[in-house]
């Protein structure tokens, strides 16, 4: 029944019977009730007929045998009468069926009927007399007294009495034929409410059905409209609103796709966050970046992000208003920007943009260290060049012999700066990425030897020891542009022997590690402090002059060479234990042969 009800079809069926059951209880009530009254007043009618025209016959006729035979033809069927010339004495009688005499005392007895023997009125009344057909039983009569004479003061009557057995008879077959006629209007009522409602609502059925369709994301279902009334109309609307969510939803999809897209191929950190302060989203860089974090910060804090960030996070909630900073946060420097997110008048949560500036603030001071360096290394020989130029141009030099020495003072300081410059110029090629490497395979262990055994002359006559080892074997080969693997062993030897001390030893070993030959070049030296390693490949890194024998360079050969060997796929690195010595270790990509 549930199912019948909470479907269209049943409300609509059960609707329309219950509207045609109600009006067709209304209308057989009301024909009951009319056909009632009709069958009543007929009877009255026919019997007052039939009294009018006895009382005719026997004012009209003399004979009276001949007027009782008429008036029995002139009874209708089950209708008696009895004749009555004075009060409670009965003239002539005329009765089918049993219980006869005592019918018609009663009817002579009747006080009611009394008053019709002496005036010109009619009374009709309904009794309850003996039957006609069964004894000892009762049942109801309509009896009509008629007055039969109207010359004298007192005159006779003429008695009329039906059971209205007759009555119910008939009322019962009309009953019946109008319970009839509603049962069968019942019937055709449901089969055409049911054929109605089917035709109705099966169009809403396929209508809801592309609309479970449309729910799932089929935005491609059509609805057949099967009809122009309102019904078609309402699938040609669904089909429409099909067609306009398909192109809605491709729209958003795209603007979406759009969206991630740039939110994917942007370098800064974008985060979105809830009115709670909860991610919704991120890109991943920022993504990335929390990771980082979290594993700065440690799991167990449950906080993602810098307090700085949450707390720019409440102002912009609470306030309303965009703000910009750069912070310093986890060790790194970044240029944050909050912006509220609006959901009408209301704000619903807040974007941030983090753009890492640490790389800027490293190369600022990268550059605000070279300016100083550059400064402070062409100090030093420019003030040198000024003060012995002033003093040849003033005759200072006594002798032949000092004049010479200055001017070569002057040569040496000269040749300095270019040294200098030419070192700043390589530096900033290699750096912008213009350094070009003319590579050639050769054998490794051959060259890599070659180029230690120029320095034999040098280490002899600074007291050191120079050697070369290797442990690569000999047909080894790697692809190198060899005037520049020759400048890095140039200045790692170099560096090497100016930092050792006489009766030291300066080792260059080969070895294989993987893929890669391995090329280190051992001292003896007093070493580098450890704090001071991360800085020996930057730009104008010297260790304390008191480490370099009176034979300070312009800091850049190391820088240089990080540069060359960064440029060939390989690594650079140093390691080192003051007192001890220090070892400058680099790795090449071996060719496979």
């Amino acid at each position: 029944m549930n199912r019948i009800w909470n479907s269209v079809v049943g409300k609509l069926w059960i609707t329309i019977l219950l509207l045609v059951s109600f009006v067709l209880f209304i209308v057989t009530v009301l024909l009951l009730e009319f056909l009632g009254n009709y069958h009543s007043e007929a009877v009255e009618e026919t019997l007052t007929k039939e009294a009018d025209t006895i009382a005719s016959i026997f004012n009209d006729h003399a004979e009276v045998n001949i007027s009782l035979t008429v008036i029995d033809d002139i009874l209708g069927p089950e209708t008696n009468a009895v004749i009555a010339a004075a009060p409670h004495e009965s003239t002539y009688f005329i009765h089918n069926g049993i219980n006869g005499d005592q019918l018609r005392e009663e009817i002579l007895n009747e006080p009611d009927f009394q008053k019709v023997f002496e005036t010109d009125e009619t009374v009709m009344k309904e009794m309850l007399l003996p039957s006609l057909t069964e004894e000892d039983m009762l049942e109801s009569y309509i009896v009509l007294a008629s007055p039969l004479q109207t010359i004298e003061q007192k005159h006779g009557t003429v008695f009329i009495y039906q059971s209205l057995e007759v009555m119910d008879r008939t009322a019962e077959r009309t009953t019946n034929i109008v319970f009839l006629s509603a049962f069968i209007a019942f019937i055709l009522t449901t089969f055409f409410a049911f054929f109605l409602s089917t035709r109705i609502t099966s169009p809403l059925r396929k209508m809801r059905e592309g609309a479970f369709e449309l729910a799932k994301g089929n935005f491609d279902t059509k609805v057949r409209a099967t009809s122009s009334d309102e019904i078609g109309q309402l699938a040609t609307a669904f089909n429409q609103m099909g067609r306009q969510l398909k192109h809605h939803v491709e729209v958003i999809n795209q603007e979406k796709e759009q969206l991630s897209s740039i939110l994917t191929s942007m370098a800064d950190a974008v985060i979105t966050f809830n009115q709670d302060g909860t991610i919704l989203l991120s890109n991943p860089p920022a993504e990335k970046l929390l990771q980082q974090w979290l594993m700065k910060r440690g799991v167990e804090k449950g906080e993602p992000l810098p307090s700085e960030m949450i707390h720019m996070l409440e102002h912009v909630l609470d306030y309303e208003e965009e703000i910009q900073e750069e912070l310093e946060m986890e060790g790194a420097y970044y240029a944050i920007t909050f912006s509220p997110l609006y959901s009408g008048d209301s704000v619903r949560g807040a974007v941030a943009v983090l753009h890492n500036m640490t790389e800027q603030h490293r190369l600022e001071k990268l550059r605000e260290d070279f300016i100083a360096n550059v400064s402070h290394e062409l100090r030093t020989p420019i003030a040198m060049l000024q003060g012995y130029s002033e003093a040849l141009l003033d005759d200072v030099g006594a002798t032949e012999e000092e004049r010479r020495e200055m001017t070569k003072i002057i040569y040496e300081e000269s040749q300095r700066m270019g040294r200098l410059v030419t070192d700043l110029l390589n530096l900033a090629r290699m750096e912008s990425g213009y350094m070009r490497l003319y590579k050639e395979l050769v054998q490794f262990n051959e060259v890599i030897e070659r180029m230690t055994l120029k320095f034999s002359q040098a280490a002899k006559e600074t007291g050191v020891q120079l050697s070369f080892t290797t442990e690569l074997d000999d047909w080894a080969a790697a692809e190198i542009d060899e005037d520049r693997i020759e400048q890095v062993m140039t200045n790692l030897i170099d560096n090497a022997l100016r930092h050792t001390p006489a009766g030291g030893q300066v080792i260059v070993k080969v070895e294989q590690e993987q893929g890669y030959a391995k090329v280190s070049v051992n001292d003896t030296g007093i070493g580098i402090p450890e704090e001071d390693l991360q800085y020996v490949f930057e730009r104008f890194y010297k260790a304390d002059k008191a480490r370099t024998l009176g034979k300070s360079g312009t800091g850049l050969g190391l820088a240089i060479a990080s540069n060359i060997i960064n440029a060939h796929d390989g690594k650079i690195y140093a390691e080192s234990t003051v007192g001890k010595g220090t070892s400058f270790v680099f790795l090449l990509p071996l060719k496979k042969m």
